[in-house]
């Protein structure tokens, strides 16, 4: 998605470099709708500089990352605490890929403006199909009932998996002013969140009605590493089991496990 994206020079970027949170009190973070809840960094983990992060996910208890790039996208598993990739598959060139999610043994991986779904064998990583959708393809994460896109746009799709058909949209919004450029998608304890594209922020919405229930502000991981436009932050992973959230960032070196905390003189 970049590709064009960042030849137009659309803000300051910042990425999160595969970092974990752990969410000590998931119920607080869904309080107030106008929370803003910042980190605390707990470790610091390697992660390929090579890797145009697009997608991040747990999956029973490994890394999937998916990366973009025409000539350049892969989809790959990844042993989180080295950094090391265990297993990847390249996509076709004329495709650059985006979201990716893991949904009933099939790993789903959105391009970006293909209109095009490529479905995988999770464990093996065989393309089984592929399937078609309207506009462009930028995050991806599923609800245990539905896969969620979004397109960079406002507009987040609740797809049926066996169907493939949109069976409901929501438009996130905080108050009247809607939020769009909604990046990488993960679902987390009930809500959907989501990567901003060119912020250093992650917003937390309501699957319901597309209401911002809060921000997670990570501005400062990003001053950090070597300054580059094209660095924004991407990825979220939540591994419900250990109450960790991975995050990360488009060629970053690193990787964080952070603590999610409140901010100080928040309302």
């Amino acid at each position: 998605m970049e590709s064009t994206r960042l030849a137009c020079a659309r803000g300051l970027v910042l990425l999160l470099l595969m970092g974990v949170v752990q969410l000590s009190a998931c119920a607080q973070l869904r309080g107030s709708k106008t929370e803003v809840w910042t980190y605390r960094i707990l470790q610091t983990y390697p992660h390929d500089e090579g890797a145009f992060t697009q997608g991040l996910l747990f999956h029973q208890g490994k890394l999937y990352e998916g990366t973009g790039g025409y000539g350049q996208s892969t989809i790959r598993r990844v042993d989180w605490e080295t950094g090391q990739v265990e297993k990847t598959v390249p996509i076709h060139p004329r495709f650059f890929g985006e979201g990716i999610t893991i949904f009933d043994g099939r790993l789903y991986q959105l391009t970006w403006q293909n209109r095009v779904a490529l479905v995988y064998d999770v464990d093996s990583f065989e393309l089984l199909e592929t399937l078609d959708y309207s506009g462009e393809g930028w995050g991806l994460t599923h609800d245990s009932q539905h896969l969620i896109m979004s397109d960079g746009t406002s507009l987040l799709r609740f797809v049926d998996p066996k169907t493939w058909k949109v069976v409901r949209k929501i438009a996130v919004h905080a108050g009247k002013q809607k939020i769009g450029a909604l990046n990488e998608l993960e679902y987390v304890e009930g809500e959907i969140w989501a990567n901003i594209w060119h912020e250093d922020r992650i917003v937390r919405i309501s699957p319901s009605d597309g209401e911002v229930l809060g921000w997670i502000d990570l501005s400062g991981l990003y001053r950090r590493l070597p300054q580059d436009q094209e660095r924004v932050l991407n990825g979220i992973a939540y591994q419900p089991e250990t109450k960790r959230l991975l995050v990360t960032g488009k060629n970053w070196p690193q990787m964080f496990e952070i603590e999610v905390v409140a901010k100080k003189g928040a309302k």
